[in-house]
């Protein structure tokens, strides 16, 4: 019988020799033999599981999502019971990518965001990722508000994006070296904690 082919976990395979290559080089000069021998497999399996190199980066970078989502999940998992600004504060800090052992990680995200600006099709995918990020901090930043009942009312899906953003400054800051992990978690958390917190009004004058 002919040996079957596990074209799912080949397409993984594949899919991590693109974030290892990202993390080197970035992905404007990865090719797909770069790619094919990096996995450990001939061209002809490349281009059987991806018709194009821009369908192989597609691959690669919801991979790399899905990697992330799956552990922003099991951090919410552990602890069913917290609170919404709890969990919103856990799902951000997973996102951010700010510890060491996601140093490489930042990287390739990084690296797929830099190539998103010069790839329509990565671009729609970038956009996507960050509608469903968007759509589940939007739902918790609007349930921690009403059990915080801040003076002034939120736009909850307005902080969501400002949150998304801000995340993603932050992996870019530690990655240059501008903040230490530790001082981006700072600024991370201060930025949370200042949604829920009384503005400081102006004394009134006479």
């Amino acid at each position: 019988m002919p040996r079957q082919v596990d074209h799912a976990g080949r397409r993984r395979l594949i899919a991590e020799a693109v974030c290892h290559l990202a993390d080197e080089r970035g992905l404007e000069g990865v090719t797909l033999r770069d790619v094919a021998a990096r996995a450990q497999v001939s061209m002809g399996a490349v281009q059987r599981c991806f018709r194009t190199k821009e369908e192989m980066l597609v691959f690669a970078l919801g991979h790399i999502s899905g990697r992330i989502t799956d552990r922003v999940q099991a951090r919410l998992l552990r602890s069913p019971a917290q609170s919404a600004g709890t969990a919103l504060g856990h799902a951000a800090t997973e996102i951010s990518l700010l510890r060491e052992e996601h140093r490489a990680e930042a990287r390739v995200w990084l690296a797929f965001v830099a190539q998103a600006t010069v790839s329509k099709v990565l671009a729609r995918k970038l956009r996507a990722n960050y509608a469903v990020l968007e759509e589940a901090f939007t739902r918790l930043i609007s349930e921690a508000g009403e059990d915080a009942a801040p003076a002034v009312p939120l736009d909850p899906q307005r902080e969501a994006r400002a949150l998304l953003a801000l995340a993603d400054g932050l992996t870019a800051h530690v990655l240059i070296g501008h903040l230490t992990s530790q001082e981006a978690h700072e600024v991370l958390h201060s930025h949370l904690a200042g949604l829920w917190e009384q503005p400081v009004r102006p004394p009134r004058t006479t």
